[in-house]
């Protein structure tokens, strides 16, 4: 791979409660390259969502403890940063897009109030100074090119007034409007059905394409894996047990874990796996 955007070296991590301390992380390594999709997959509880935490720091230290590792972002060792640059950091040239709309998004206010309110504050840690109406034209244009039909009349909706493809599609929007150089999308669509799910993700990877992003994929689902990263991390209990390419991972996997996993992807009629077309005579 090339030179990362984001590189997370020998990370360490462990939770103390009630006095008793246990390691969650074990040495994670892994890097992000400017302009790649990347997915790190595992199962609940295998470690993706403190890797990811640790990574847009929104570890709760105590009871969590980076007892080793650094985290470089563009060269810089997130670690070690002062707080508020590193939360300068948080939103502008990192964004987050979570998987439950509903409880990231605040019911008694509008779209557009929430999305505003995003924007201004990273435009005061950028330094930028736009008023309310510019704010406002920006929010619009990002719903737009997030596939919302009718931005002004989104913004001016409440989250339950919209489906939760809409939702998902608002989250995005957030996460888009600072121009972030990488996305981390914690299982998008998890919550949807598997129309809108694969939707969701083809806006998704299509965004970031066009963009020139870098993804961070968070999920359990290889079948998301595939449609969606050109590499991925596979992570069972703290540890990063195999990567590479994703079509030679999912040739040719090493690990027994890596194989359960693939083999629990869901197959269409015939044997195949989600995301391969069927064979037709």
């Amino acid at each position: 791979m090339s030179a990362a955007l984001l590189s997370v070296r020998d990370l360490s991590v462990e939770f103390t409660t009630y006095g008793q301390s246990n390691a969650v992380l074990h040495g994670v390594s892994l890097d992000i390259p400017a302009h790649s999709q990347v997915a790190l997959v595992g199962e609940s509880g295998s470690g993706k969502s403190v890797t990811m935490k640790a990574i847009m720091g929104l570890l709760r230290q105590p009871p969590a403890t980076i007892t080793s590792g650094r985290i470089f972002y563009d060269g810089r060792d997130l670690l070690t940063m002062p707080h508020r640059e590193r939360l300068a950091l948080r939103g502008t040239a990192m964004s987050m897009i979570f998987q439950d709309p509903m409880s990231s998004l605040n019911p008694v206010f509008t779209v557009g109030d929430q999305m505003g309110t995003i924007l201004k504050y990273a435009d005061r840690r950028l330094g930028r100074d736009r008023s309310r109406r510019e704010r406002m034209a920006r929010v619009h244009e990002v719903l737009a090119q997030v596939r919302m039909r009718e931005p002004e009349r989104v913004s001016g909706s409440y989250p339950i007034m919209l489906s939760g493809g809409m939702r998902q599609r608002v989250l995005i929007a957030m996460a888009l409007l600072s121009e972030p150089k990488l996305l981390i999308a914690d299982e998008p669509g998890t919550a949807l059905d598997v129309t809108t799910q694969a939707q969701i993700l083809r806006l998704l990877k299509d965004l970031v394409t066009e963009r020139g992003l870098a993804l961070l994929m968070i999920t359990h689902n290889l079948g998301v894996v595939r449609e969606t990263c050109g590499y991925v991390y596979v992570m069972n209990r703290g540890n990063i047990v195999e990567h590479g390419p994703t079509a030679g991972l999912f040739a040719d996997p090493r690990e027994d874990y890596t194989r359960a996993l693939i083999a629990a992807v869901p197959r269409l009629t015939g044997g195949t796996h989600f995301g391969q077309q069927e064979a037709r005579p």
